[in-house]
């Protein structure tokens, strides 16, 4: 079996495809949009309400308006993850891959539906937890242009990722293994609840080799306009990673690693 040559984009099949991933997820939206809002919301009310008081961030930032932006970029990462790797698995499991892998489309085609799907899933999810939680805490807003570019690029690294784990797994424990394990680790340990500037010198070096921390931190300078490190700094890590992520999908698609066979 091979791909199509990628030197004319398909659009009826690309857009068939996204229409197909969007549906997905949306024909259960309790469990792929509301439930994560309501998981991530419980982290913010928890730790809030737990740590509010004892905590100092940024020069007198309320530790719930530094907590806000650092959850809704948790939000964003993880569900760009859970689209597309769920999404692959489980058609792999079930051999409807078959399906996906016939009709006239070419690797860069199939990874931008995939892609794009996992980023609308991620931004859907990010954008229901900011808006249910400034119902309650108010947050500034610092760059409205580094909010989207952190938001854009991050959900890109993370559904690239999840092309890749959907591709590698076997099944459902070997999924759960990745995210387990590796993305959900990374994430926590990122900053989310805290400013790495409060670690010690040695786990701040560890946290500084986390690509999680620098799409967290960059966003987070979105709304705050102060960060750990420099958002440049940041954003240019996190295209490095989302370039490579990306280079690295589109050679396991071309090469049809575990899918052809």
């Amino acid at each position: 079996m091979t791909y199509r040559q990628a030197d004319v984009l398909n659009t009826i099949g690309f857009k068939t495809l996204l229409k197909k991933e969007l549906l997905r997820f949306w024909k259960v939206a309790f469990q792929t949009i509301f439930a994560p809002v309501v998981t991530t919301l419980l982290y913010l009310v928890v730790f809030s309400q737990a740590l509010g008081s004892r905590i100092s961030v940024f020069d007198n930032t309320p530790y719930a308006v530094f907590l806000i932006p650092g959850l809704v970029m948790m939000a964003v990462l993880q569900n760009a993850f859970a689209n597309s790797s769920s999404s692959l698995t489980q058609a792999k499991i079930t051999g409807n891959i078959i399906f996906i892998l016939l009709p006239p489309l070419s690797y860069i085609e199939l990874y931008l539906a995939y892609t794009v799907a996992a980023m609308i899933r991620g931004m859907i999810v990010g954008l229901g937890v900011l808006i249910a939680a400034t119902l309650f805490i108010p947050i500034p807003i610092h760059s409205v242009g580094f909010l989207l570019i952190f938001a854009l690029t991050s959900s890109v690294v993370l559904g690239s990722v999840g092309i890749i784990a959907g591709i590698w797994a076997d099944k459902f424990d070997q999924l759960a293994l990745f995210q387990n394990f590796i993305i959900m680790p990374l994430t926590f340990l990122s900053g989310v609840f805290y400013s790495i500037q409060s670690l010690p010198d040695f786990w701040q070096f560890i946290s500084h080799l986390n690509p999680f921390f620098y799409m967290v931190d960059g966003f987070r300078y979105g709304f705050l306009g102060v960060s750990d490190v420099s958002p440049w700094h940041s954003l240019v890590f996190v295209i490095i990673a989302m370039l490579v992520c990306a280079s690295v999908t589109l050679v396991m698609l071309k090469r049809g690693y575990k899918l052809r066979h």
